[in-house]
């Protein structure tokens, strides 16, 4: 079991000004272009995603440097704060070390140990290659890898270097990291690290918007509770949450109002449903509990069927724990390869005379929706209403793209409920109604 990292206190940061290569989207660059998904939930600039590296044991003494001169002097170089976790892993091979800095920063450190360690290989007649090893959390690699890994493929093409990734298997609660194993000249190392680190850090910017778009539909959601999320020790900055404000949350029920019960049908792969239930059913009882909603999986449709569904009823927030584990739980368990992302279709009951609104005039709402979300949205035509008159919206994507797609569609509903009510007591007083636009 690894220790806990070692505390460490962070230098100060430099002003934003003085970074004008600083993270896309800020400093002198300007905000993020108005068309780019969740760029109104974009959040604002925060400590940067620091590097972690794993390096052999017997050249630490080398990287930290006599009375830790080298070490003073990397940092001093290259603007940066440098841990070096000796203390983890007591006769481990390999320790890790975090680069806190800005993304040149932490590249121009990371450049420089490696030729520390190549040198002291040469001077200690070290004969073994010694690779570049990047620890990243298992939430951004599957984005890293990219689709049948194509965007591996490209970084390995690009940068002339050898990529493999350690196996799922590997991981466990208390160490969520995966290795990077990145093999080539100094030279080409050292590219293919920037161009993994800028994916990683995109992961984590949508991740952190997605994640803050979500607390201010959902006003008091407590995400780092959720477990959905890196947690410090992997030395990720925390997600900052901001309070909602009342434009936001025009989906959420007035001050005082329970909010309203919502009713999910999420398909999971029928060889899942045992590990979602557990042994005698502790699990999905124990899921029940913590999310705070009613979990039930559906009889499968036939001997073959392929998917089964979970029947999901509660508030957003219940909603969003409950989907959320069942998304982790998939992906511990390995039902997903380690190159794919864990995508599931769910699907969302609306009544038949607010599928329209949910479509937009020649699509427009939904292809917005689509766009802002990053998950597939689809009101399948010539459905026939069931007998609540309601028909199906299925929403397809990885869980935060899914839950944004839920809560604007909800909010959607929300809208067409006021409207409804305004018309009813209009009516009622007797007044004409507006036309509706």
């Amino acid at each position: 079991m690894a220790t806990q990292q070692a505390p460490s206190q962070q230098l100060p940061q430099q002003p934003q000004q003085q970074h004008p290569q600083g993270r896309r989207g800020f400093g002198q660059r300007g905000p993020p272009r108005q068309g780019s998904p969740s760029a109104a939930a974009r959040p604002k600039p925060q400590s940067e995603v620091p590097l972690r590296m794993l390096v052999p044991t017997q050249f630490v003494g080398a990287i930290i440097g006599k009375e830790g001169a080298t070490i003073r002097n990397i940092t001093k170089q290259t603007q940066s704060k440098i841990d070096i976790h000796r203390k983890e892993n007591a006769g481990a091979a390999e320790k890790p070390i975090t680069i806190h800095s800005t993304p040149e920063g932490c590249s121009t450190a990371c450049k420089i140990i490696m030729e520390i360690m190549q040198k002291e290989a040469q001077d200690t007649k070290f004969t073994e290659e010694i690779p570049l090893k990047i620890l990243a959390h298992n939430n951004f690699v599957g984005r890293l890898i990219g689709k049948e890994g194509r965007n591996l493929k490209k970084i390995e093409q690009d940068t002339d270097t050898k990529i493999t990734i350690s196996p799922l298997q590997d991981l466990t609660l208390y160490n969520p990291e995966r290795t990077i194993t990145v093999k080539g000249s100094i030279e080409a190392c050292a590219k293919a690290e920037e161009e993994v680190m800028k994916k990683i850090r995109e992961s984590y910017e949508n991740d952190i918007a997605a994640m803050n778009l979500q607390a201010h539909l959902i006003p008091g959601l407590n995400l780092n509770a959720l477990g959905l999320f890196p947690p410090s020790s992997s030395g990720m900055p925390p997600p900052s949450v901001g309070v909602s404000s009342p434009t936001t949350s025009s989906s959420y029920p007035p001050f005082g109002q329970q909010p309203e019960s919502e009713t999910v049908h999420l398909f999971i792969p029928a060889l899942a449903v045992g590990a979602i239930i557990g042994k005698q059913g502790q699990h999905i009882k124990q899921l029940s509990r913590f999310a705070g909603a009613s979990i039930k999986i559906a009889p499968a449709e036939g001997p073959d069927a392929k998917l089964r569904m979970v029947i999901i009823t509660g508030p957003p927030e219940a909603q969003f724990k409950a989907q959320g584990r069942i998304y982790g739980k998939l992906k511990e368990e390995n039902f997903f390869g380690p190159k794919e992302e864990v995508k599931l279709e769910a699907h969302i009951k609306v009544p038949s005379y607010a599928a329209g609104r949910v479509i937009g005039k020649g699509g427009k709402t939904v292809n917005e929706l689509q766009n802002l979300t990053s998950a597939e949205v689809v009101v399948p035509r010539d459905q026939t209403p069931d007998e609540n008159d309601q028909v199906v919206v299925k929403i397809t994507g990885h869980f935060y793209a899914s839950q944004l797609a839920q809560r604007k569609i909800q909010e959607i509903l929300a809208q067409v409920r006021r409207q409804q009510q305004q018309q009813q007591k209009t009516v009622q007083s007797g007044q004409p109604q507006p036309r509706r636009k």
